[in-house]
């Protein structure tokens, strides 16, 4: 059994931790805090080719895996980031995968070379103000019209659309049957940039550089070429980057509670109170040693959960675990540097009331902290499913 990483995956790491070095923490508190799109940060790692790291040679991108996807993202994370910095990039990496896997040769390659060099920015329209996790409850629906398709629904928590000329979105194209919910669904790619659609930017507590939006849709019109894959299989081609979603996403959290650690722990050592540095209080060092072995721990069921996923192994548990325990040690490392500052972590100053805005958002998000119980209790122990 090998933990370590190659020399390129090594280089990877340093390479995108110099080049997110660039972007330091005031770069990020004044993005946040104008809700203005990292644009420069965005176009740097575009034009040094790491948006299309996932996506296949043969379309531009670098033909890598999932693992070195999340490493780019952890160390995008650790450096001050945080969620600003990982959601310009990591919609392009998981909510293209269902193109590269599944979409026509036409599709590929109309869309992943764009994607790769940065030119074209794609959003993932999954949820729905009354579906919610529950997918198999949408209620957006894909009319056959001829050679188009008509789409008509409602979108929500949809990031970057405002930044976006294309979404991949699933919709109904036939009704709900109880025995088998998931069938009926079909992945479409769409323009944005259509009277027939309508966006709505939502006011939340964190990662305002980057919007989320609720999408209005009403007959946008969308040619069957635009379809990914089968008509009603949809929910079968959305496994393939909701998996890769819950893994990159865990080491974003990674990254976030490495930076809350970082901040705090140099605090520690340079604030002075009683003649000596508060780090050497138990009362202070001990919950920063404990968050820094969570992180260490939820760490290595991240990188299982991607190298099992690259192996073209089943990861649904890894992914799903690994989204829990990252995002939970995440967000405790984001408290105690809070509580480790006092009043000054709840000050913006010192930006880990930054990085405990964020981490709270990746225990509710791509999936909340119980509906990973809930996959676990009944994917993983065989108990009778409870909803």
């Amino acid at each position: 059994m090998d933990f370590a990483l190659s020399d390129e995956q090594e280089d990877i790491r340093r390479a995108v931790a110099a080049l997110a070095a660039r972007f330091p923490d005031p770069y990020w508190a004044d993005h946040d805090e104008r809700a203005a799109f990292p644009r420069e940060f965005y176009d740097a790692f575009a034009d040094a080719g790491w948006l299309g790291m996932a996506i296949p040679e043969e379309y531009g991108g670098g033909g890598l895996g999932i693992l070195e996807a999340s490493l780019l993202l952890q160390e995008i994370a650790a450096s001050g980031a945080g969620m600003n910095g990982c959601s310009t990039l990591h919609l392009t990496i998981f909510g293209l995968n269902t193109i590269v896997k599944h979409g026509s040769p036409e599709l590929r390659q109309e869309i992943l070379p764009r994607a790769a060099d940065g030119s074209l920015h794609v959003c993932f329209g999954v949820t729905e103000p009354d579906a919610g996790t529950d997918t198999t409850r949408i209620s957006t629906v894909a009319r056959r019209d001829g050679d188009d398709y008509v789409i008509d629904g409602r979108k929500v928590w949809i990031t970057k659309a405002g930044e976006s000329q294309k979404m991949v979105l699933i919709a109904r194209t036939a009704r709900r049957r109880a025995e088998r919910p998931t069938d009926g669904m079909s992945l479409f790619l769409v323009d944005l940039a259509s009277d027939a659609v309508r966006l709505r930017a939502i006011p939340k507590m964190g990662r305002n550089a980057v919007a989320s939006y609720e999408v209005l849709i009403d007959g946008l019109r969308v040619p069957a070429s635009c379809r990914v894959g089968e008509e009603g299989q949809g929910f079968r081609y959305l496994l393939d980057g909701l998996n890769p979603e819950r893994i990159l996403l865990a080491h974003e959290a990674l990254g976030i509670g490495r930076a809350a650690l970082r901040g705090a722990v140099d605090y520690a050592r340079a604030r002075v109170v009683f003649d000596r540095p508060i780090g050497q209080n138990q009362g202070i060092a001990f919950p920063l040693a404990e968050a820094a072995t969570r992180l260490d721990a939820a760490e290595l069921m991240a990188r299982e959960a991607a190298w099992r996923y690259d192996q073209g192994l089943p990861c649904g548990k890894e992914a799903n675990m690994a989204k829990w325990l990252c995002a939970d040690a995440g967000f405790q490392a984001a408290d105690r540097a809070v509580q480790t500052l006092g009043g000054m972590g709840y000050a913006r100053e010192f930006h880990v009331e930054r990085y405990f805005r964020e981490a709270r958002l990746l225990r509710l998000a791509p999936i909340s902290q119980e509906m990973v119980l809930n996959y676990v209790s009944s994917h993983v122990l065989g108990l009778p499913k409870s909803y």
